[in-house]
């Protein structure tokens, strides 16, 4: 699914929807062991604010974003139809 434009993934913090690959729930042991491989290889990106982690954001890049927004939220943005813009 390639769609242009950027994904608002909370507080001001904006993610290109194009580069997205996976947004997943931060509960699991997997998830953890894969925020800790991302920040000892300095791949994370901490977007959260200083809030909890509540969704984790994987790119194409293997960046790993964190968010304090759900997982359920930001897939709902991410799959909103754009408007048309045919005017």
């Amino acid at each position: 699914m390639q769609k242009n434009g950027l994904l608002n993934i909370g507080f001001g913090n904006f993610v290109v929807n194009s580069r997205v690959v996976a947004i997943v729930n931060p509960a699991s042991s997997p998830m953890r062991r894969l925020r800790e491989d991302a920040r000892s290889g300095n791949r994370l990106v901490d977007a959260t604010q200083g809030r909890k982690t509540r969704s984790i954001i994987i790119t194409d890049s293997n960046h790993v974003i964190l968010s304090a927004i759900q997982a359920e939220t930001i897939s709902q943005r991410f799959s909103q139809e754009e408007p048309d813009n045919e005017d």
